[in-house]
């Protein structure tokens, strides 16, 4: 396996296709709040016909009335099969209302006109589209609303009300217009917390995306920084192999083997540098869909753990897998290098050793990194996964910013507590290889 080394490229970008089934997860969302409306609205006009004409005497054309609600009925159920296949946009949330004002204008022409109390159930549409639609659409639903309030204060079927009931007209009136007033609050309460919360949640889905933009763009220019880096490192680098290499051939050196050891372990720690250096540039250039496979989590884990133990060989480091009941992951150089930050960070924190476990469960593999050391301040663990966040002090807290965005981008997590007895644990929450292609 490959050294460890931090991946600098980037992924395509996914800003538009990610913020567009947000904006119509909204919409979706809120036409399902009309339809819930207008199932009400069905079943309201129904049993209030039905309750006039049966309950009170009064006359009413029932054939057009019910007819208008088998309508009303008939559109929700198109636009329930409509919701699954095709994108909401405004002009259908637009229609949506229209359709809702023109029935009721015509139940109410119908019914007494403009004298009828229910007519101030149009401020549910006009509120409802001042919320959802854009502003020329939501004036355009205001104009007409209007002009059909105007039409039927210019004419309309008129009640007959029964001998009976004439005497408490006015009384009857009042009653209607109160239940009107009370039903025109409770729904516009009711559907317009509904629709709020969408909305907040929408805008809170487009605010994260905004937030790991920045974050990514921080990525880039980190990865394009340590490009640079490298390429300036590499002829010194080049400098040291070769100054070295004539250090070790000169007779006085060679003869003290105390110093001749000194220089063959500075010899390798500048090759190890020149090597790194190599694998920096080299995953610069490197296509993202070339750096990933899936492999054993098992062999993935085992082999970083026998690459990482000789680079720290005084930090003992116990590693369990027993719990890992097979399972593979998307494993590249970025989640060697997430992985080889964690126990870096923990060797350092916690230099008489630490342990790093791994286990499945479900279709998640949870790589858990825990050590002995003072564990994380609380300010550090509220902003986990931050940029330049650390107790250590300016320049550092790259390392855990890095294995957050890395765990985001394969669709896993990063957790981070402190133990009881003492020390931090640290859990990489990763979706197993096959339920992530299954969900990309």
């Amino acid at each position: 396996m490959d050294r460890p080394l931090l991946a600098l490229t980037r992924g395509p970008s996914r800003g538009p296709s990610r913020v567009e089934p947000a904006i119509d997860g909204a919409a979706t969302e809120n036409m399902r709040q009309l339809v819930q409306l207008r199932w009400i609205a069905a079943a309201g006009q129904f049993l209030t016909i039905l309750a006039v004409h049966l309950g009170l005497g009064v006359s009413l054309p029932l054939v057009p009335m019910l007819g208008l609600v088998g309508l009303l009925a008939t559109a929700n159920l198109m636009a329930t099969l409509l919701l699954a296949r095709q994108r909401v946009t405004n002009i259908g949330l637009a229609l949506s209302l229209l359709l809702d004002v023109g029935v009721l204008t015509v139940q109410l022409h119908l019914s007494g006109g403009a004298t009828n109390p229910f007519t101030s159930l149009y401020l549910l549409q006009v509120v409802l589209g001042a919320i959802l639609l854009e502003t020329w659409s939501a004036w355009v639903l205001v104009a007409v609303t209007c002009l059909c309030f105007a039409a039927l204060a210019d004419g309309g079927v008129p009640l007959v009300l029964p001998d009976d009931l004439l005497v408490t007209q006015a009384r009857l009136y009042t009653l209607g217009g109160w239940i009107s007033f009370a039903l025109t609050g409770l729904l516009l309460a009711l559907f317009i917390t509904r629709i709020t919360r969408n909305l907040r949640a929408r805008d809170a889905y487009l605010a994260d995306l905004r937030q790991r933009a920045a974050e990514e763009d921080g990525i880039v220019r980190m990865g394009l920084f340590a490009s640079g880096a490298a390429h300036e490192l590499g002829t010194p680098l080049a400098s040291l192999s070769v100054i070295l290499s004539d250090w070790r051939r000169m007779p006085r050196l060679t003869r003290d083997p105390e110093l001749a050891q000194e220089l063959a372990e500075m010899q390798a720690e500048v090759e190890r540098c020149k090597a790194i250096v190599t694998d920096i540039l080299h995953s610069a250039g490197e296509p993202r869909s070339e750096a990933m496979e899936s492999t054993a989590a098992r062999t993935f884990l085992a082999c970083l753990v026998d690459e990482w133990r000789p680079t720290h060989p005084a930090v003992p480091l116990a590693f369990d897998a027993a719990r890992l009941d097979g399972g593979a992951v998307v494993a590249g150089a970025s989640l060697r290098q997430a992985v080889w930050n964690l126990l870096d960070n923990a060797a350092e924190a916690s230099p008489s050793g630490l342990s790093l476990s791994a286990e499945r469960s479900g279709e998640e593999l949870f790589v858990t990194v825990a050590d002995h050391g003072p564990g994380f301040p609380p300010a550090l663990l509220a902003s986990l996964g931050k940029p330049y966040q650390s107790s250590k002090g300016a320049g550092h807290g790259v390392g855990l910013f890095l294995t957050a965005n890395v765990a985001r981008r394969q669709g896993g997590r990063l957790e981070a507590t402190n133990r009881p007895g003492g020390g931090a644990e640290v859990r990489l929450i990763l979706p197993l290889a096959s339920n992530r292609s299954e969900n990309a």
